[in-house]
């Protein structure tokens, strides 16, 4: 697989994997019942799976890896920290409010992680500013 083909699905598993959960986030406000569809169950493993698979491959093709570049390795901690609010948002939290306040922390580490990746540095967007 070429670099560019790569990192254009990279770019869009990115979108619809936030896309999709935001959606979910807004559904699980909401109870409405599409959330426990399964469609909506399954899809976010498929995209996510994609995501990962393409991430590796875009690591081994640029020879940067994490624990070695600083940047992935805060872009993988804030996607462990992700996944985590992601599951609070999402179903393990004990109440809305606590999974509304995950889903927002969730959607601002997000923003953090994409900002990593566009900067290639641990600081994100905070690098434009304090380097």
């Amino acid at each position: 697989m070429a670099y560019p083909i790569a990192l254009y699905i990279h770019m869009t598993c990115v979108g619809i994997s936030i896309s999709l959960f935001t959606l979910r986030g807004f559904w699980m406000l909401l109870d409405h019942p599409l959330l426990a569809h399964r469609i909506v169950k399954v899809a976010p493993h498929i995209i996510d799976s994609a995501l990962l698979g393409s991430a590796i491959y875009l690591a081994i093709n640029i020879n940067q890896y994490p624990f070695i570049d600083n940047w992935l390795t805060a872009k993988l901690i804030a996607l462990f920290v992700y996944i985590g609010l992601g599951i609070i948002a999402l179903g393990r939290g004990k109440t809305k409010r606590i999974r509304l306040v995950a889903l927002v922390l969730a959607v601002l580490t997000f923003g953090y992680i994409v900002s990593i990746a566009s900067t290639h540095n641990p600081r994100g967007i905070l690098s434009v500013w304090i380097d």
